[in-house]
């Protein structure tokens, strides 16, 4: 598919986006809202109900574009069967994007407390991406959040940190604190969020299928990066910030041994220094069930329909239905 020609518009106003009538649905579920409040700071959390039964909950991975809209189709497949909740991570989506400290503790405490408040009973949980390090620490924990979980293109370092190593992370952490200025750091975040860079981001490690990387995929991301104070989280994700953990040994010790079954997706086309971390849970995890398909980091994003198949599958294997 040739790319399309890209306007580059001027340095944007970032704004509010919020209506009268409050977020559209993004799957045909119920929006609802949830606030929650951490560093003196009461927050509003959007997420979406779709489906009857036990409940599901699907965690859309952190990027500068994440939002619960990736998880629709995914969420559509599994609410034949399941109560499917999705949720936008405070900082993204349609969620609050308060100007505060982004750091993991934030996010587990945010996880902890909705799934003991809103959903209100051990969920089996879907974490894409950078999520996957969070569910694994929270299930160390007592009581069990989790009922069964499944880790899909699991990740635990950001972008930077992957790229560059653990030893530049004073680098990455200047970085940060340079995007997090007012008018550098939002012009150096406006550029990473062109349609041209998100459309070659997404060609690069997110889609595995160059065609399925549609005009009105690239502006409806983009749309999402516009919003005000988005620049925090996303180079809080880029720079490692958020990263929940620091070592592969740290990452291993999650699943020795595993408390939850635990079933790991592994995109056949992720990066390979992504790939190669999953693949090490996948031979030296203990019990770990590993099932592989086509797709990138966005494989739940890309097929839905694929991935639901693969996870129904083994679901009805655990309920031994």
């Amino acid at each position: 598919m040739k790319d399309q020609p890209i306007v580059t518009p001027d340095l944007p106003v970032a704004v509010e986006a919020k209506s009268p009538e409050g977020p559209a649905a993004a799957f045909g579920g119920a929006v609802k809202t949830y606030h929650w409040n951490s560093q003196g700071t009461t927050m509003r959390v959007v997420y979406e109900v779709i489906g009857q039964g036990q409940p599901v909950l699907l965690l859309p991975a952190f990027s500068s574009v994440c939002s619960r809209t990736e998880m629709g189709g995914l969420a559509q497949e599994l609410a034949a069967s399941y109560q499917v909740y999705v949720l936008d991570w405070i900082g993204f989506g349609d969620s609050d994007r308060p100007k505060l400290d982004y750091v993991p503790k934030v996010y587990r405490a945010l996880l902890r407390t909705f799934v003991n408040e809103v959903v209100g009973e051990p969920p089996i949980v879907v974490a894409a991406g950078h999520t996957a390090g969070y569910v694994m620490q929270l299930a160390q924990e007592t009581p069990q959040p989790w009922k069964w979980i499944v880790l899909v293109a699991p990740t635990w370092r950001g972008p930077l940190p992957t790229m560059m190593g653990e030893q530049k992370r004073n680098v990455f952490k200047w970085l940060q604190k340079l995007v997090d200025t007012p008018v550098i750091g939002q012009f150096l975040y406006w550029l990473n969020t062109t349609q041209g860079f998100l459309r070659w981001m997404y060609g690069r490690h997110v889609f595995a299928n160059s065609e399925n990387i549609v005009p009105e995929l690239v502006q409806m991301k983009q749309e999402l990066t516009r919003r005000k104070n988005g620049r925090f989280p996303a180079v809080a994700f880029v720079t490692g910030a958020l990263d929940p953990l620091r070592s592969r040994d740290d990452w291993m010790s999650l699943f020795q041994p595993i408390p939850v079954p635990v079933l790991m997706v592994i995109g056949e086309h992720m990066p390979p220094k992504s790939r190669q971390e999953a693949e090490v849970v996948a031979h030296f995890g203990g019990g770990v069930q590993v099932v592989r398909m086509p797709g990138s980091l966005g494989l739940h994003e890309e097929y839905p329909e694929m991935l639901a198949e693969r996870i129904l599958v083994s679901l009805d294997k655990f309920f031994g239905r």
